[in-house]
């Protein structure tokens, strides 16, 4: 089963954010627009540099009215050290959570159960705390935050403009769809 249209699962974790350790849960992704991030391990190869590509857009996604979290297995003390000690963590603005419970990564079925390590998924949640966006991506292939960004843009627009929709690598201002009867075999 999709996870798109349902509502995020309870739970409480704790989390690394700018220089503090604070707990997280299914509440704060309500009454904003947030992304998930989920990744295998800190201390990594290509996890940071996808945190830190997350980062490089967190200004942009913040003016967006976005709220980023990233998640792995690790715990939320390991963030800290991690973000202590590498120059593209050491950048990061949003919040780090720390899932070595699992349970985070199960309710959101990106868990590896072999390696209990979370796959690379990444989730756009309405203000609603409803799953709008999923993308999962095998170990070796690290995310790109721009369609993050433009993922995001298309989901408010449409959450926004009921009835039209947004076709393939539609931008800001561009042309939408608006489905009808007329529009069948016309694309």
């Amino acid at each position: 089963m999709s996870l798109i249209g349902t509502e995020v699962k309870p739970f409480k974790a704790h989390a690394y954010h700018n220089g503090e350790f604070i707990e997280v849960t299914e509440a704060n992704f309500k009454g904003k627009w947030s992304v998930v991030c989920f990744y295998p391990a800190d201390f990594t190869f290509v996890c940071p540099t996808e945190l830190e590509d997350l980062q490089n857009q967190y200004a942009t996604l913040k003016e967006l009215g976005v709220e980023v979290y990233s998640v792995s297995t690790d715990t939320h003390f390991t963030h800290k050290a991690w973000h202590d000690h590498s120059e593209a963590i050491s950048k990061i603005e949003y919040i780090m959570i720390g899932d070595p419970s699992q349970k985070l990564s199960r309710n959101f079925e990106v868990l590896n159960e072999e390696e209990g390590l979370a796959d690379r998924g990444t989730f756009i949640i309405d203000p609603d705390g409803i799953i709008q966006a999923v993308e999962i991506n095998a170990g070796g292939i690290g995310r790109d935050a721009n369609t993050v960004v433009s993922k995001i843009k298309a989901a408010q627009y449409v959450r926004n403009n009921p009835g039209e929709v947004c076709p393939a690598k539609w931008e800001e201002g561009a042309a939408t769809l608006k489905p009808s009867l007329d529009l069948v075999g016309k694309i």
